[in-house]
C-alpha cells in the first residue's frame, strides 16, 4: 500500500474523481496513514475482512471477528457513516449472508474485473478498452490498483476514467 496509495489518490484528484476503497483490516492496522490519506481525500473505504481469508463454512464468530475488527480499524483511521462489506474472492454461503443481514451490513460485489478475465498482465490500453467497452450504468469496477503486480491496472485508470467521462459517465461512489 505505502507509495501505492498516494500514486491512486493523485490520479483520482487530478481526474476528479472519487471512489471506494475495500480495505483488508490487517492492511489498516500496518499502514494507517495510508488509510486516513483515502478518507482525509473525501473517498469512500469499505470492510474487506481482516485477513482475506474465504468466509464460506465458518462459524458465525470467525466471520464476527473479520468484520468487527476490521470496522474498528477504519473507524479508528477515520471512518464515518456506514462502512459497506466485499467478502473476499465474492464467496459467501449461509453464515456470512445471515451475519450481514443481521448487522444491516451491505454487501457489495461488482461486474467489471478485467485482471480476471485475462487482461491481468497485457497492456494498459487493453485494460482501458475492456472496462471502457463493457461499462453500463450502475457498473461497479473492480481493480486490484493497490498491488505492485497490478501495475498496468494502476496505469489504466487514467484512461479508463477519461474514456467513461467521453461517454458520459460520473464516477460516484458505491454509497453514492
Amino acid at each position: 500500500m505505502p507509495g501505492r496509495t498516494q500514486t491512486i489518490l493523485k490520479i483520482l484528484q487530478d481526474n476528479d474523481v472519487k471512489a471506494s476503497f475495500f480495505l483488508v483490516g490487517e492492511a489498516v492496522i500496518a499502514h494507517p496513514e495510508e488509510t486516513r490519506m483515502i478518507i482525509e481525500a473525501g473517498h469512500e473505504v469499505g470492510n474487506h475482512s481482516f485477513t482475506h481469508r474465504r468466509m464460506v463454512f465458518k462459524s458465525s464468530a470467525f466471520i464476527a471477528a473479520e468484520l468487527q475488527k476490521t470496522e474498528a480499524a477504519l473507524r479508528s483511521a477515520g471512518a464515518v457513516g456506514p462502512i459497506h462489506f466485499r467478502p473476499p474472492y465474492a464467496r459467501k454461503l449461509v453464515v456470512l449472508p445471515y451475519y450481514l443481514w443481521k448487522n444491516d451490513i451491505l454487501s457489495i460485489t461488482w461486474d467489471i474485473e478485467p485482471e480476471n478475465y485475462g487482461w491481468a498482465g497485457k497492456a494498459d490500453r487493453d485494460i482501458a478498452r475492456h472496462v471502457i467497452d463493457n461499462v453500463k450504468p450502475g457498473s461497479i469496477v473492480l481493480l486490484h490498483v493497490m498491488f505492485k503486480a497490478r501495475e498496468t491496472s494502476m496505469n489504466a485508470v487514467s484512461d479508463i476514467i477519461q474514456g467513461l467521462k467521453a461517454r458520459g459517465f460520473r464516477f460516484v461512489t458505491v454509497s453514492e
